[in-house]
């Protein structure tokens, strides 16, 4: 028995020492033991997978594009634009019978009742002395105004303009709203009614820039002074 055991006893070791010049999957193969699953690598096609299965978020290692820098104006020293002045009127007569250009006076910005810049110009004469129309064009209305008294607004025909007569005494016979009239026609007559002084009759001229609307009682006024005389006052 005691041999058998040694026999047995050397088997059991030659089996140990075979076994450990082994590879583990030969061991493992042999003993029926089943090798442990490796650790997988994490699949790329997966962004959120790591190795054991445990999903976790993504880590951006990139850097965000900065915003472009704002396009500053580059000063080139010159000069804004600005709007060309309104082309003045041409080829008008001076709207008093007998008046020259140069008796004329630059009284545009002259201060008047009520806080009002003038706006005008006051042509002197004695009462009944012919208006004149200006240039061709229509009588667009005929108004009796507290200021201005009996009056004429007058377009002409390209609708840029109205020529304001003011202070008249009476009318041209005949004188009718939608009338034609002819430059150096005689429309009206020198008078003070309104708010003109009796004692000095005259003229009140004004030419306005009309608007889109071509409105008579609407528009931006101008001076008739270097109209006339070609002279800045």
């Amino acid at each position: 028995m005691k041999y058998v055991a040694m026999v047995l006893a050397g088997l059991l070791l030659a089996a140990l020492v075979h076994l450990a010049g082994m590879s583990r999957a030969e061991r493992a193969r042999i003993l029926r033991i089943t090798p442990a699953p490796a650790v997988a690598a994490a699949d790329p096609a997966m962004p959120d997978a790591v190795p054991g299965g445990r999903a976790v978020r993504p880590v951006s290692t990139s850097r965000p594009t900065p915003a472009p820098a704002p396009t500053l104006p580059v000063d080139t020293g010159a000069e804004p634009r600005v709007a060309a002045p309104e082309p003045l009127p041409s080829g008008l007569v001076v709207p008093v019978q007998g008046v020259t250009p140069a008796q004329l006076s630059p009284t545009f910005e002259d201060a008047r009742s009520e806080g009002r810049v003038h706006e005008a110009i006051d042509i002197m004469a004695p009462t009944g002395t012919p208006v004149l129309a200006v240039a061709d064009g229509h009588v667009e209305k005929l108004f009796d105004s507290r200021q201005g008294g009996l009056t004429i607004y007058q377009f002409e025909p390209g609708g840029r303009y109205a020529y304001y007569y003011a202070h008249l005494d009476r009318y041209a016979p005949g004188l009718a709203e939608k009338q034609q009239v002819r430059q150096g026609q005689v429309i009206g007559y020198v008078g003070s009614t309104g708010n003109a002084d009796p004692a000095g009759p005259h003229l009140h001229f004004a030419i306005f820039v009309l608007g889109p609307e071509k409105q008579w009682w609407k528009g931006t006024a101008i001076d008739p002074f270097p109209v006339f005389t070609g002279k800045r006052p």
